[in-house]
């Protein structure tokens, strides 16, 4: 009895929400919260592309014919080029959470809202809204729109975050593209809002385990290392023990080389005369 209450007073927000109109209960993503989420997923994917050794070949020929130098695919516009294609398609990852504020609503993972909807549906409870069970999970108009306008700004900032690139990349990329360029003397407000997360929010539990495997892998390399290091010390010491213990036999028999060992050892085989 208790869910089917949760569950109509749910319907009930909705549909006086709905009522309202379009514009309260459909927040479309501001500028602040787009040059964000760009940064924030521009900054993953320089990340992920940034730990191979890989070395692209020039076939460039110069004048003496001598072939162009490699280029190391860290610092090429290969690089660039492809997260500036590939940045904004990232976005789709992410799901609007309605019961977040600000810009804290746009999020990875399923809302708390849908999981508790979700496990209502699993526990055999009969769900009715407006939205068909078939379109919970697709793309919302939202984070369709935050989309939208991320290919719009990587057009238009291209040569911003180029500049960025090709220099030192010191300087945090939020805070040169979004406070320096596209919000000067803008409201920045969104750029330090952080979600810190509650209890049961399966977002921020996704979230956490992805930091915590990663920690662990981290941890396991850095242990395997450890342990194959040790063995290597192990296997030297233990061939300079068995040089020292061949060394201790032999001049506790009195020899000091291999010439002495063979002029003390007679010969047991009978002398032929010629």
């Amino acid at each position: 009895m208790t869910v089917f209450i949760c569950v109509v007073l749910f319907l009930v927000s909705a549909a006086a929400a709905n009522k309202s109109g379009d514009d309260e209960w459909v927040h479309l993503p501001n500028k602040c919260e787009v040059c964000k989420f760009l940064s924030i997923e521009m900054k993953s994917a320089f990340e992920e592309t940034g730990k191979t050794k890989e070395v692209i070949e020039t076939n460039y020929r110069f004048l003496d014919d001598k072939g162009a130098p490699p280029i190391k695919y860290v610092k090429s516009d290969i690089r660039f080029i492809e997260v500036m294609e590939n940045v904004c398609s990232r976005i789709m990852q992410y799901n609007l959470h309605k019961e977040r504020d600000g810009s804290n609503r746009f999020a990875k993972g399923m809302s708390e809202t849908f999981s508790t909807l979700h496990n209502l549906v699993n526990k055999g409870v009969k769900v009715v809204m407006d939205i068909p069970y078939e379109l919970w999970n697709e793309t919302s108009a939202e984070v369709a729109d935050l989309k939208k306008q991320c290919d719009v700004m990587v057009e238009q900032y291209e040569e911003v975050i180029e500049d960025w690139y090709k220099g030192s990349q010191e300087e945090d990329l939020t805070t040169y593209l979004c406070e320096k360029h596209v919000l000067k003397g803008q409201d920045t407000g969104c750029l330090k809002e952080n979600w810190a997360g509650k209890k049961g929010d399966t977002a921020a539990i996704t979230e956490d385990k992805k930091k915590k495997k990663g920690k662990k892998k981290k941890g396991k390399d850095s242990e395997d290392g450890q342990k194959k290091e040790k063995v290597k010390k192990k296997k030297k010491k233990s061939k300079l023990t068995d040089a020292e213990t061949s060394e201790r036999k032999t001049e506790e028999a009195g020899y000091n080389s291999d010439e002495e060992i063979q002029k003390k050892v007679p010969l047991n085989q009978d002398k032929t005369e010629l």
